[in-house]
């Protein structure tokens, strides 16, 4: 079968996962945060009004530590889908082969929910109905 991801979790692999990355993710929040109170966007990597990186080329070191968190997660395999609630699903493959995505944000226990790729977050799904 041809799959978008290369590496799949099982439910207990994602959430031993997430064990290990969750200080990470508080960690992207906090910076996400910083960021926004020095009125930096993120997505468009300028300060709001749009001058570049304070002229001088160079990204806020807040945002050089936030890139380096996402990579190592993408890299990991895991995917980050919301930087400010801390939004992320680990991509697995049900019994049936369907690739689907485990779904977890911040705030939340253990890994719960779990939806399609084409449906996203708002067709999150009990964990139960895996």
């Amino acid at each position: 079968m041809n799959y978008q991801h290369e590496i799949h979790f099982t439910l207990e692999e994602a959430n031993e996962k997430l064990d290990s990355i969750r200080p990470l993710i508080e960690e992207m929040m906090s910076l996400k945060r910083k960021l926004d109170n020095k009125g930096y966007d993120v997505y468009n990597h300028q300060y709001l009004g749009g001058s570049g990186p304070n002229g001088s080329g160079v990204f806020p070191e807040e945002m050089e530590r936030l890139i380096d968190i996402i990579r190592g997660m993408n890299k990991s395999g895991v995917m980050v889908k919301g930087i400010d609630r801390g939004l992320v699903d680990f991509p697995h493959l049900r019994n049936n082969g369907e690739e689907v995505y485990l779904c977890w944000k911040f705030g939340e226990g253990d890994i719960n929910y779990w939806h399609t790729i084409p449906d996203g977050f708002t067709g999150r799904r009990n964990i139960s109905e895996l």
